[in-house]
């Protein structure tokens, strides 16, 4: 929805006789703690990398709280936010009691915790993706939500689904622009391979405090191969292949291209999960997998098979040629052709389409401001479009691929309570144990 839209919708019932500034919404979210103007108080949990795509929005708010576990990064995003009080750990960032809200970009092992903490205390959140490492995470963070539903805004930070092509894939589903549904593969070749955890090399510099940034993971020596970040100087991923600190390219990339898939179908959670990849290792996360979920029928569609492919892996193409050079995309099958679509661009094939026959696909330019559209939710306006209720099921599934894919059986799976009906095994593995002190909702 277009942020303007948004905006329009905001209705400022009263404001406080004491004059602090607190304003009281129609959805009974309460914005603007001791701040005037409207503005929310925000916590910038994680400063750089990633983080910095928030700055802008976050400066049109207040940002009274910085964390990060490493010091430098914390000053640097001081010149930018003076006057915010500064934390290396999040924990205590939390307990700072005029917050409103949180951005959180830190590592994916931590997601689930922060935004579940934060909920837990009341706060809105912003999370980069994904939003959880395990099913139970998902879960926990999306129960947290909708204990609050109506009170908190909640956004993953998927913010290609803001584009316009996301908008007219779902809509020419819907519409019936290939027939009916049948069948929807989604796929990336991001190839991140690593062979173990990296051994131990020297002291963290004392400007990192490296335990808190292990957190509520399992321990692993300090080397600094974890932290190197692109040749672009904005990210670093070394620690995402990683078991223990992340889930590989189906919590990365895959979020965002199973989410252009997961906003067209309207799906819930699967009834049965088969996977394989490459063979199992117990420390890094595969990087070829092909994970297929069986997804329930509703009112507007039949029961379908959804099915994600990495590292090279890819779904069979309708007509030679058709996925050529997209390494990020759908392919949505129906009764009368399939419709294939990168985040930006997206081509319908007939199903008399034979081989030598050429299609284009068309551009779609434009969106809306995803960091924007949860600000305005924060303050009374619409649902974010990525909320922990839509991107908590999706993750949810994603995750279960890892499970059927480490189980190399057949699942079958009871979204309503979280469990696995014929396997033990891959129960035990829809969640994991943390450090002392690091509970996953504390």
């Amino acid at each position: 929805m277009n942020p303007s839209r948004l905006t329009s919708r905001r209705r400022f019932l009263k404001q406080s006789a004491a004059g602090v500034g607190m304003l009281i919404l129609p959805s009974g979210i309460v914005s603007g703690k001791n701040s005037p103007n409207n503005k929310l108080n925000l916590a910038l949990i994680g400063t750089a990398g990633r983080a910095a795509a928030h700055f802008k929005t976050a400066k049109n708010e207040n940002v009274v709280a910085l964390c990060d576990v490493d010091e430098k990064h914390l000053a640097s995003a001081a010149g930018q936010f003076a006057g915010a009080k500064h934390y290396v750990d999040w924990r205590k960032c939390l307990e700072q009691k005029n917050l409103d809200g949180i951005i959180c970009s830190t590592t994916d092992h931590t997601h689930a915790h922060i935004a579940t903490w934060a909920m837990k205390r009341g706060l809105h959140v912003y999370c980069e993706k994904p939003l959880a490492n395990t099913v139970e995470e998902a879960r926990m963070a999306r129960e947290a939500y909708l204990e609050q539903k109506g009170k908190l805004a909640t956004q993953i930070g998927t913010q290609l689904h803001a584009g316009n092509n996301f908008k007219m894939v779902k809509e020419l589903i819907r519409a019936g622009a290939i027939g009916e549904l049948k069948e929807v593969a989604a796929w990336g070749n991001r190839k991140i391979p690593r062979s173990g955890y990296l051994a131990a090399q020297g002291q963290a510099p004392k400007n990192l405090h490296y335990d808190l940034w292990i957190g509520p993971s399992a321990f692993h020596p300090y080397n600094p191969g974890y932290f190197d970040y692109d040749a672009a100087g904005s990210n670093c991923l070394n620690w995402n292949m990683f078991w223990d600190f992340g889930s590989g390219q189906i919590g990365d990339m895959g979020s965002h291209t199973m989410d252009l898939a997961w906003n067209a179908i309207d799906a819930e959670t699967p009834t049965s999960i088969v996977a394989d990849g490459d063979a199992y290792n117990a420390e890094v996360t595969p990087v070829r997998l092909t994970a297929h979920f069986q997804i329930p029928a509703n009112d507007w569609r039949p029961e379908i098979k959804l099915s994600w492919f990495q590292g090279g892996a890819m779904p069979a193409e309708p007509i030679p040629g058709a996925l050529r050079g997209i390494g990020h995309g759908v392919l949505f099958a129906g009764t009368e052709g399939w419709l294939v679509s990168d985040f930006g661009s997206h081509v319908i094939i007939p199903k008399d389409a034979k081989e030598g026959d050429r299609y284009s696909r068309t551009g779609i330019k434009g969106g809306y401001d995803h960091q924007g559209e949860w600000i305005a939710a924060c303050k009374g306006g619409a649902k974010p479009s990525c909320n922990f209720d839509y991107s908590g099921r999706m993750i949810e599934t994603m995750l279960l691929g890892l499970v059927a894919y480490r189980t190399g059986e057949k699942i079958e799976y009871d979204g309503t309570i979280g469990r696995v009906t014929n396997s033990e095994m891959a129960n035990s593995l829809l969640s994991k144990s943390y450090r002392e002190g690091w509970p996953l909702v504390g």
